[in-house]
């Protein structure tokens, strides 16, 4: 996972791009077999121990999604973290210090 925070002023830019295949379970292989369904389903954005973003996602992402959005209150030097999970129980967890 890939994440960057920039403040300016009170308003911090958070980019978040999630390395996930996303398969949607629909998806037939060279042989005609269907791959099974493996997609994120929760992300949870944390700015210290406050949360600024819980999203539930279903097979309708698209492979290595990208959020990006704004908030307040963060100052250079906070740290934010960013989670998923999957429909597999899968998970990943990464961190960036706001510059």
């Amino acid at each position: 996972m890939k994440l960057r925070a920039r403040s300016k002023g009170d308003i911090t830019d958070i980019r978040v791009l999630m390395l996930h295949d996303m398969e949607t379970g629909r998806r037939k292989d060279a042989n005609g077999e269907t791959v099974p369904a493996h997609y994120i389903q929760n992300v949870t954005v944390r700015h210290g121990s406050r949360v600024v973003l819980f999203a539930q996602w279903g097979t309708a992402v698209s492979k290595n999604p990208f959020l990006a959005f704004k908030i307040t209150g963060a100052r250079p030097g906070d740290r934010i973290q960013a989670t998923w999970v999957d429909n597999k129980g899968e998970s990943r967890t990464d961190e960036t210090i706001v510059t």
